[in-house]
């Protein structure tokens, strides 16, 4: 969902959270989330990691970006487009 749209009140789905759409929402289930809830503390980088391991495949680096801007907002930030989460990636992880 664009982040403009996001209404934390009313946040169930995956494809409720920030910058979250029906590709993103499966990687979520492939990593065995069933809710939203289950990823408050979860660490981007780990969700990351383990989404490169159970495809089989290198993931762009903006997926990162997007589990960053997801992990912040459940930690109780506003919601921001995925792309204000670069530089801070770049920053804490380097080049992946």
């Amino acid at each position: 969902m664009h982040p403009s749209k996001v209404v934390r009140e009313k946040v169930q789905r995956f494809t409720d959270l920030p910058n979250i759409g029906p590709a993103a929402a499966k990687d979520f289930e492939v990593l065995g989330f069933d809710a939203p809830s289950q990823l408050v503390g979860a660490d981007p980088l780990e969700l990351y990691q383990s989404l490169c391991i159970a495809t089989g495949a290198r993931q762009d680096p903006c997926v990162l970006d997007v589990f960053m801007s997801v992990t912040s907002f459940l930690g109780g930030e506003p919601p921001q487009p995925w792309w204000h989460f670069t530089e801070r990636r770049k920053r804490r992880y380097g080049q992946l």
